[in-house]
Parts: C-alpha cells; sequence; structure tokens
C-alpha cells in the first residue's frame, strides 16, 4: 500500500551528520519509507550526488533508484531534502509509505539493513587495524617523536570518530559488528594516548639536554 506524504518545507539539513536515533522496535514497525527517483542521464554527476545523500542516510536501495528507509519523522524530513535536491537537478521523485509486507519482504529488509551497518562497521575495524595501527607502529620504529606527527595522528582519530558516529546513526536495526567497531576506536584513542605520552617524554629530553634545562 503506498500512501504519498506530505511534503517538508522547512530548510535544507546537512545531510552528513548522523541520522539519529533508530525508531523504536524499527525490526518490527508497520510501515516504511519509500522512495524512487529519476534524474537526468546526461548529468552523472547529479545521480551521483542524490545516491550519495541516500547512503548517507542509510538507505537500503532495492533497486537502481528505488530505496527504502524506516518511517521515523526526522527521516521523512531528510528524505524531503533530499527530494527538494533532486527538483533542483531536473529530475522527478515520488515518495510514500510501504506497509502491510509479507514476513518474507519484512525480513528481506531487515536483513538488508543490518548487512550494510555491518559491512560499514567492518570497515571501520579495518581501517583501525590497518591504517590507524601501523601508522603509530611506524612511527615509533623512525623514533618520530614529534608534536606534529601526534597532532596528525589525532586528526586521524577524529576522522574514525566521526565515521563511527555516522554508522552508529544509520544503524536502524543494532546490526552485529558495533561493539568491535568502537572497541577498536577507543583502542585508537589509548594507543594515541600513548604515543603523546612518548612524545611529551622526548622532548622534555630535549628541553633539558646535556646542558640542563633551558634558560628563560
Amino acid at each position: 500500500m503506498l500512501v504519498q506524504a506530505e511534503g517538508y518545507v522547512g530548510p535544507m539539513e546537512d545531510l552528513t551528520e548522523p541520522s539519529g536515533p533508530p525508531p523504536e522496535d524499527s525490526a518490527h514497525q508497520a510501515t516504511w519509507l519509500l522512495l524512487t527517483y529519476k534524474v537526468p542521464n546526461q548529468s552523472s554527476r547529479a545521480r551521483v550526488a542524490v545516491w550519495r545523500d541516500l547512503k548517507r542516510l542509510g538507505a537500503l536501495y532495492l533497486q537502481q533508484a528505488v530505496c527504502v528507509l524506516p518511517d521515523a519523522p526526522h527521516v521523512v524530513v531528510k528524505l524531503e531534502a533530499v527530494r527538494r535536491r533532486i527538483d533542483d537537478l531536473g529530475g522527478t521523485s515520488f515518495f510514500g509509505t510501504l506497509s502491510h509486507l509479507a514476513e518474507a519482504d519484512r525480513k528481506h529488509l531487515v536483513d538488508g539493513f543490518r548487512a550494510n551497518a555491518e559491512r560499514e562497521y567492518a570497515e571501520i575495524v579495518e581501517e583501525c587495524e590497518t591504517k590507524f595501527f601501523k601508522e603509530i607502529e611506524f612511527e615509533r620504529f623512525r623514533k618520530n617523536f614529534t608534536y606534529e606527527e601526534s597532532e596528525e595522528i589525532g586528526q586521524d582519530l577524529d576522522k574514525l570518530r566521526r565515521w563511527l558516529d555516522k554508522a552508529t546513526g544509520r544503524d536502524w536495526l543494532g546490526a552485529p559488528g558495533r561493539a568491535e567497531a568502537e572497541a577498536k576506536v577507543a583502542e585508537c584513542a589509548r594507543m594515541l594516548e600513548e604515543f603523546e605520552n612518548e612524545v611529551f617524554e622526548v622532548s622534555e629530553q630535549v628541553d633539558d639536554g646535556p646542558a640542563g634545562p633551558l634558560q628563560k
């Protein structure tokens, strides 16, 4: 059953921000939000822009230009913002609610959302293990204990934290992997703290030097 949703006329929100808490008991909810759209074929940039916005919201694609999200007021607002962008790009869209699903179809949606979120958590874990951990190990190996390097690694940690926040914000149905991703990011923070302590100790030694503390 499709029912057209009423449009939202407020200001466009930042679609890069987390989508907020999932609807209560989303795995068993009665309705889902459905968006179908079409953008001009000659503009690949427009198609990618719309796709990127919807993926940032955590949308599940059923097929090309057809996607679903759990029904919640703040999601309706953000989907309407995407529709306005589609209009601005010269495209068209239809937005409504999908209800009375067969159990097999409902399970297909739930499994799809969880698989997407689980995959993103796995990517965060991989980023921690293959890049962040290795970066600190490498800087220790070459004894690059500088403030500048610790600042650069700190920026990498901030990026991981923002990524994790966004991933949990679009994890509508409590996918496996969240706890491991959170633990890995926390481990990154501990490793950075240890590295910063080493940087501080080295800087203290340099300041004191063979001739004693620097004179002020």
